[in-house]
């Protein structure tokens, strides 16, 4: 009598599915750090040994590497939280919600470094640390727009409340990343114009490959802990659900006895 191979339960199917993606998941993201580990290594030789000194400015122009690259990634997270915002606004969903307090949190530490970064590049550049130009007020403008989203975030009284409120700001807190870039446009300011613009680069060759590289790299690396607050903050989501299911059965557990 011939043996037969029992069919798999549909459950058991979807689970081997859901490690299958998780198991490419975890590669794919392992792949990406490795990535740019590398790149982020390129970023220091290329910066800091193969770009040639510029003529004026010395040494201190090698700030602009890292500087320029940092601002362009809390430009970019700050787009996140936008286009997250309206998404949640329009469909809900914790994922976006996820998406968007992760970006902000990201794109705040990166706005913070480009503050840093810029102040000790005007301080030998300047003769000053900080000057109420209008590139770097309105950044810092921005700076205290998304330290308040986390805050008003933080402090809210439900998790709802704390989505709804936190979508709204961060569709109206954008409006400032415009102004910030267009600044040396629209104003007279001492920071200087854009070295990049649709005529081509105003810089050297190897000056433009260490920026272009460490542009990647800051971009891949905003990508890489991106996916990861992500995955920790649905996984705090998870941890308070099952808080407050416990507490309620507790409560419900009292009332019966």
């Amino acid at each position: 009598m011939a043996r037969t191979t029992p069919a798999p339960l549909p459950g058991a199917a979807s689970r081997n599915a859901a490690r299958a993606r998780q198991s490419l998941g975890d590669a794919a993201l392992q792949s990406l750090g490795a990535l740019t580990f590398i790149l982020m290594l390129a970023t220091l030789y290329l910066a800091l040994i193969y770009a040639p000194t510029e003529a004026v400015q010395g040494h201190a122009q090698r700030i602009f590497y890292f500087h320029v690259p940092t601002a362009w990634v809390g430009f970019l997270a700050f787009f996140v939280v936008f286009v997250a915002s309206i998404s949640y606004l329009l469909r809900g969903g914790r994922t976006t919600d996820a998406i968007a307090r992760s970006s902000a949190e990201i794109g705040l530490l990166f706005t913070t470094m480009m503050l840093v970064t810029g102040s000790l590049w005007g301080k030998p550049i300047w003769g000053t640390w900080w000057t109420w130009d209008p590139k770097l007020t309105t950044s810092l403008i921005l700076w205290f727009i998304y330290v308040g989203y986390l805050m008003l975030r933080a402090y809210a009284p439900t998790r709802e409340q704390s989505a709804r409120y936190g979508a709204v700001l961060g569709i109206v807190g954008f409006v400032d990343v415009p102004i910030v870039y267009m600044a040396t446009t629209w104003w007279r300011t001492q920071h200087p114009e854009a070295v990049i613009t649709a005529d081509g680069a105003s810089m050297a060759p190897e000056m433009l490959l260490a920026f272009l590289v460490s542009l990647l790299s800051f971009t891949l690396l905003f990508l890489y802990l991106l996916i990861q607050r992500v995955h920790i903050q649905r996984l705090q989501d998870k941890a308070d659900d099952a808080r407050l299911e416990l507490a309620a059965r507790e409560v419900q557990r009292g009332g019966i006895q």
